[in-house]
């Protein structure tokens, strides 16, 4: 058993072996509680057990930042805290997207779960293979992280040009090309991804025919795939330490799935949350050039400069929208 203490007290990408599968068994044990204990059978889970399941699954994740901190130091917890906030807030943003790809696609409540259990396994080894590139390029050029600074500043200007628009999914370049592509069914067919059918050249012959359902799974993966384009120059530009960095942001989009059930059929109420994401990216962005120019900003502040920017959104957001109606209610609801 040598061996095995000398592999967990190695090194991997700057931490303790032993430190990554502490936290690989925690996401396992929280994966297997609730996609294979508390929803093993498919269905809509109701707005109060994903309400209870959105607070378990940020109670460990806070409580994780406090090892972090204890563990790692001071400095590191705040950096966890600040990506793990900034990439949450991101996440209800997300929500919207995710909602609207449900409703283009007529896709009931009760079958949303089989898309979101497969969209977060997807997303957890997508997330990795983005955060593994983005630490190699950060180590071997330091001057990527202004590009990102760059990178986040426009990003922000753009989400604030644009929070009042809204995406159009029949336009989405991806879903044009599985139109060209594929053989596609024009209904669902219950909880299946693909179904046999006849060919259209010789129905004699069958062949699988991809559904809506497996459509709106390929949006999905895709919109994450977006949003991490501006969530991972976040993380990097709060911090460059790749367990820091993938620890706040899986545990950020692992209850995902739960706050979708929460926060679907309200989410319009968080309207205004745009412009302060918009303004956290502008924050984070500007922050890189501060480090450079005037002196590391203590990460004290900028904790308290995001945090009470989102806050703020959200609390514009509930007031102005009281008694606001859903422009985009959720299918089958």
């Amino acid at each position: 058993m040598e061996w095995l203490a000398d592999l967990l007290q190695g090194s991997f990408l700057g931490q303790p072996t032993w430190a990554w599968l502490s936290f690989l068994v925690i996401v396992a044990l929280l994966l297997v509680l609730d996609l294979g204990v508390l929803h093993r059978r498919q269905g809509e889970i109701p707005v109060g057990e994903s309400l209870w399941l959105s607070a378990g699954y940020i109670a460990v994740a806070l409580a994780f930042g406090g090892w972090v901190w204890l563990s790692l130091g001071a400095e590191a917890g705040i950096a966890y805290y600040t990506g793990f906030l900034v990439e949450k807030s991101l996440s209800l943003d997300n929500v919207f997207v995710i909602s609207l790809i449900f409703t283009y696609f007529a896709v009931p409540r009760i079958h949303q779960h089989r898309v979101l259990f497969w969209g977060i396994l997807g997303v957890i080894v997508l997330r990795g293979i983005m955060i593994g590139l983005g630490a190699a390029l950060v180590s071997q050029f330091s001057w990527i992280l202004y590009v990102f600074g760059v990178f986040l500043i426009a990003t922000g200007i753009k989400m604030l040009l644009m929070a009042d628009s809204m995406p159009r999914i029949e336009d989405n370049p991806v879903l044009r090309l599985l139109r060209r592509h594929l053989n596609l069914t024009d209904a669902l067919h219950g909880e299946r991804f693909f179904v046999k059918a006849p060919c259209p050249r010789d129905p004699r012959r069958k062949v699988w025919w991809a559904t809506p359902l497996f459509l709106a799974l390929v949006l999905v993966e895709t919109a994450d795939l977006i949003f991490a384009v501006d969530s991972v120059p976040a993380i990097f530009a709060i911090t460059t330490d790749p367990f820091v960095v993938y620890t706040s942001n899986i545990f950020a989009i692992l209850g995902l799935r739960a706050l979708y059930f929460a926060l679907a059929a309200m989410i319009h109420r968080f309207h205004y949350l745009k412009y302060a994401l918009s303004a956290v990216l502008i924050f984070i962005g500007g922050k890189i050039f501060w480090n450079l120019l005037v002196g590391k900003m203590d990460p004290v502040i900028s904790l308290s400069v995001t945090g009470a920017l989102l806050a703020g959104g959200i609390v514009v957001s509930l007031l102005r929208t009281r008694g606001a109606q859903s422009p985009n209610p959720n299918p089958a609801a």
